[in-house]
């Protein structure tokens, strides 16, 4: 039987075959972007004591209440804005789910979908699969700004959605409230949605504040706001996270979201909503992730890579161009198998596979494990 595919140009993502190459080489993995620690034992034993009191069946289709209120609460206490519990808020299986699910909810044939690239690689082939066109923007490294003398080029009467990412994943840089309130304006009096991808909301540095779509009144009332329970809470196998929008575009993602999910883990959403009624719990994370990136920054202060401290997420990315000009995947493969050091290449975030020489790094590792990646970096 022969069938075609329908991402015919798609493979193997380069997060699985870079961790595979680590694993096969024994080399450090600071490229997949998951934690070498684990969370916080008292959150494990509350969803244990979940399982334990019985939520074991299924959870409401828009999620365990408790954490639904625990997370409007959230939105409150950080961005002063209201989302309702029971019709505007919805928990899902991890951010990566929600985002396909609100691209598959509106994104029709020929609807054009602008991306911000480097990309997080889910946002396109969820656009391709429900016969929507990706239009690229591309950011400039080395400060990977927005262009919106671009964007409002590339807007048109197709434009359906805008995808941003703020922290944006893979660059480290963050949004301004200036790039927000000129995305507010090109936006306004438009049917445009705005899916806003802020799952390392929490990873933002420098004193620096995270700007939601939520914090502008009119961006707010097109946006998806989706983040992740398994980013800040350094359980990424949990794959639970959640999704905020006005009720009239909450509705029809829940027509959807019903048949594809219908809800995830009872007992998880449970430990997670008794976990958070602590704030800290998420307060404290910038301070924590900003000591990691100090850190490793430090010890390869005086190697031959070139770099800018990362704003936000965990990721930092380091320029190698003064070192050679082999391809970055190539040069990412030859660290991983002869140096021990395993890294993610930018080309692969451009559809067009733009080589600009840099590799992103997970900073989101015991400190020994930075820095015995360090050692390596400075010897190259």
């Amino acid at each position: 039987m022969q069938h075609a595919s329908k991402l015919p140009h798609v493979g193997t993502t380069i997060f699985t075959i870079m961790s595979a190459l680590a694993k096969a080489h024994n080399a450090i993995n600071l490229s997949q972007g998951f934690p070498d620690f684990g969370g916080d034992p008292k959150l494990s034993d509350l969803v244990c004591k979940a399982m334990n009191s019985g939520y074991n069946q299924y959870a409401p289709m828009y999620g365990n209440l408790e954490l639904r209120i625990a997370i409007a609460k959230k939105m409150e206490l950080l961005y002063q804005t209201e989302y309702h519990p029971e019709h505007e808020i919805t928990v899902t299986a991890g951010a990566t789910q929600a985002i396909f699910t609100i691209i598959n909810t509106f994104v029709r044939l020929d609807d054009e979908v602008i991306i911000f690239e480097p990309a997080y690689d889910s946002y396109e082939p969820a656009v391709k699969l429900n016969g929507g066109k990706p239009i690229t923007v591309q950011l400039e490294a080395p400060d990977f700004e927005v262009n919106w003398n671009a964007v409002r080029e590339k807007l048109s009467s197709r434009t359906k959605m805008i995808i941003i990412n703020t922290p944006h994943n893979p660059s480290g840089t963050v949004f301004s409230k200036d790039d927000m309130l000129n995305l507010q304006k090109l936006t306004k009096n438009t049917n445009i949605i705005v899916l806003s991808d802020e799952v390392y909301e929490h990873m933002i540095y420098d004193g620096e504040k995270h700007q939601s779509a939520c914090l502008f009144a009119d961006l707010k009332s097109r946006s998806f706001v989706v983040s992740s329970f398994c980013k800040t809470f350094h359980n990424t196998g949990w794959r639970i996270g959640y999704c905020c929008a006005p009720k009239e575009l909450m509705d029809l993602f829940m027509q959807v979201h019903q048949f594809n999910v219908f809800c995830v883990h009872h007992p998880t959403q449970k430990g997670i909503a008794d976990y958070m009624q602590e704030p800290k719990h998420y307060l404290e994370l910038a301070l924590f992730y900003q000591k990691k990136r100090d850190l490793f920054l430090s010890l390869i202060q005086d190697s031959r890579f070139r770099f800018k401290p990362s704003k936000g997420t965990y990721f930092q990315v380091l320029d190698y161009s003064q070192i050679t000009e082999e391809y970055d995947v190539d040069y990412a493969r030859r660290l991983t198998i002869r140096s021990g050091i395993a890294s993610i290449p930018l080309s692969v975030f451009n559809t067009n596979h733009m080589d600009k020489k840099i590799l992103r790094f997970c900073f989101a590792k015991k400190d020994d494990t930075l820095k015995r990646a360090a050692e390596i970096l400075n010897t190259i």
